[in-house]
């Protein structure tokens, strides 16, 4: 079983940047997908990006194209999500999670961390 750690998390003000990490103990299979999803108080997990672990694919949530980009460190197996120009809206808890297809909904990933907070103050 891989383990997924994230870091990076915090309060940054409107219009501010983070980057996330998100650490992986064991192999991650070149047919993984790595993702990023968050959770709002009150709200449904919702997806935000994901990345193929083999060829660098990556896919954006709407809500967040143009403003957050993923990317990955695969000797050191770890995924980022670097988050700019960001809004009070993007304040939630940041879970990275590993699956196995190029999916945007949570129920195909088996793999999820603990969670980041990101409160995004105005």
């Amino acid at each position: 079983q891989v383990e997924l750690v994230e870091s990076g998390g915090g309060s940054v003000q409107d219009g501010g940047s983070l980057r996330l990490s998100c650490k992986a103990s064991g192999r991650i299979y070149s047919s993984s997908v790595m993702a990023w999803f968050r959770q709002a108080p009150g709200k449904e997990r919702e997806f935000v990006s994901l990345i193929r672990w083999h060829s660098s694919s990556t896919l954006y949530a709407e809500s967040v194209k143009g403003r957050f980009a993923i990317s990955k460190d695969n000797p050191n197996n770890v995924v980022y999500l670097q988050m700019n120009k960001l809004k009070p809206e993007d304040t939630a808890v940041y879970f990275c999670a590993r699956g196995s297809q190029y999916s945007n909904n949570q129920r195909e990933y088996y793999n999820w961390g603990q969670g980041t907070q990101v409160t995004v103050v105005s």
